[in-house]
Formats: structure tokens, C-alpha cells, sequence
């Protein structure tokens, strides 16, 4: 297939783009710069130029392609309405230009901002009205009108080589302020998947996924900030302590909110429906390695 994917140059995009090309797809990678341009051709991909607010480039690229991946997404949590709504029109347009014609679209949306019915979220679960995702109505308006639409759900925390989501903020604020910290216990669990697992998923969703259905990309299903924590203060050699509720704002800054949620999550069916199996090491191990500690502190979270 020739596959169309939004965020190519990002921290997971490029990750779905090296496993498309692998399994003999041919990829047209979105490039908002000249630099994401040169890496995508570098990469074995055909270039697109357009980005998430240029709708026409993005109606042209869904047109081209026999399928759709939308990784892109604009991670700017003190500006996340406008952002949710860039994401919103961008699924609308993509789908729109997949309409009627069985070419599949698969959306990204995240585990955090789901309302669990039971001990842990699941596929079936739908997203919490107090923190809506846009994308999950989006796909779903579309699934409504002919449109081959499904979604991925990724957790918080996507790993490996060049992360720079909440892990490397988490480092930043501890070297920082001089000690890692947890929240209340530290018993409150973050789901995680290595980056090259979530991008074999995506592969397998774009190949056999149902219309309509939602996938989770999650290969742990919740490690205690303690241990995250407890890493951290380990290699920057600092103490680690807990901040209660009222002191995570100050502490963590925007992070604090989400790094004291418990978001426990599963991918039973996921792995089920589709064969999927995570293989790459977990977030302990990984976070263990040298090159999250070499990286400079990420104050804010950029494209995936």
C-alpha cells in the first residue's frame, strides 16, 4: 500500500514510517520544514510538504494514498483547545478525502483521557467528558459516513531513543529542583510501550484493522510513579521524596496534574484481535539506559 502518514518526522511517526517501509509499503510522509523534508527522503520516503493547518495539503495527500495514518498532533497542554480543534479539522479533512472509497484512516488518541468502567481501561472504555480528545468523536462521525476510520490509542508515556514527552520533563524538573519526586504514595500507575512497538501496531492496524474499532498501544499496563521516581533520583544521584497533591502543581509545573493521575490500562484485546505482541524492553529498563540522562531537559512536549 501507499500510506499516507501525518507526523512522519515525529518521535513516533518516523518509527511508523520505518516500520511501513520494512514491510514493503510505500510511505508519503507530511513535511512541514525543509529539515523534516531532507529526513523523510533520507528515510526511503516520497515527501509531502503541508502541515496540520494547511487542510488542502493534507485533502491532497489522503487523495494520493491508499491509506491514512494521523500521528501528528500538536502537544501544546497551556494552549490544548486550539490544538484539539487543529487535530479535529485535520481527522475531518483526511476523512473526507477517504469517503466511500474503503481506504483506511487510522486516528491517534491516548488512554489518559479515558472514563474506565472497570479496574483498568479497556478498548471498550470512551473518553472522560471532563477531558475530552476530539479525535475519538472526529473518527467516530466519520466511521458514521463510509469512512474506513479506526483509531490507536497510545499511554502516556511512549519510550525509547529521542523520547521527549513526560519522562524527559520529569528529569528536567528533578535536576531542577534537586530531588525526584512522586506524588501522595507514588502508587498511582502510568501505562507505557516502547516507541518501535506502538509502530508495529499501527502496521497491523492499517493492514487488518475494523472500521470503526479503537486499538491500545500499551505494553505495560501501569508502573508506580515511585519507580519512575525512584530511577530518576538513582542516576541524577538525588534524593527522592513525595509531594502531596497541593505540592505537585508547584513542584512538577503543567506536569504535575498528569503525573498524579492513575491511569491503569490494558491491550488485551488489542493483542488478541491482531496478533500484536510488545517486544522491545519496558519503561524501567529503558529509562535506565544512558541516553535519557544525556538528553537536554524538554520544557514542554512538541509533535509526536
Amino acid at each position: 500500500m501507499r500510506i499516507f502518514v501525518t507526523g512522519a518526522t515525529g518521535f513516533v511517526g518516523s518509527a511508523v514510517v520505518q516500520e511501513l517501509l520494512a514491510a514493503g509499503h510505500q510511505v508519503l510522509g507530511l513535511a512541514r520544514s525543509n529539515k523534516s523534508a531532507q529526513s523523510l527522503a533520507a528515510a526511503g520516503a516520497e515527501v509531502h510538504h503541508g502541515s496540520l493547518h494547511d487542510l488542502e495539503s493534507l485533502r491532497r495527500g489522503a487523495t494520493a494514498a491508499d491509506a491514512v495514518i494521523h500521528t501528528a498532533f500538536i502537544h501544546d497542554f497551556a494552549n490544548y483547545g486550539p490544538a484539539a480543534e487543529a487535530d479535529r479539522r485535520a481527522i475531518e479533512t483526511l476523512g473526507e478525502a477517504l469517503e466511500g472509497s474503503d481506504r483506511p484512516l487510522i486516528v491517534t488518541s491516548g488512554t489518559l483521557v479515558l472514563q474506565p468502567k472497570g479496574p483498568v481501561v479497556t478498548e471498550e472504555d470512551t473518553p472522560n467528558a471532563s477531558f475530552p480528545r476530539k479525535s475519538e468523536d472526529a473518527m467516530h462521525a466519520l466511521a458514521s459516513r463510509r469512512v474506513r476510520a479506526s483509531i490507536v490509542r497510545l499511554p502516556p508515556t511512549v519510550h525509547g531513543d529521542g523520547d521527549h514527552g513526560f519522562v524527559p520533563a520529569l528529569i528536567g524538573v528533578a535536576r531542577e529542583k534537586g530531588v525526584s519526586a512522586y506524588v501522595g504514595d507514588g502508587l498511582n500507575r502510568w501505562p507505557a510501550v516502547h516507541r518501535l512497538d506502538a509502530a508495529r501496531l499501527y502496521r497491523l492496524v492499517v493492514e487488518k484493522g475494523t472500521a470503526g474499532a479503537a486499538y491500545h498501544g500499551v505494553a505495560e499496563e501501569g508502573i508506580p510513579g515511585r519507580d519512575i521516581a525512584a530511577v530518576i533520583g538513582r542516576r541524577l544521584n538525588i534524593p527522592v521524596v513525595s509531594k502531596s497533591g497541593e505540592q505537585a502543581a508547584a513542584h512538577f509545573g503543567w506536569i504535575g496534574n498528569f503525573f498524579a493521575m492513575d491511569g491503569p490500562a490494558s491491550s488485551v484485546q488489542t493483542q488478541e484481535r491482531l496478533g500484536w505482541r510488545p517486544v522491545q524492553p519496558g519503561l524501567i529498563t529503558d529509562l535506565d539506559g544512558a541516553y535519557y540522562f544525556e538528553l537536554p531537559a524538554a520544557p514542554e512536549l512538541l509533535h509526536r
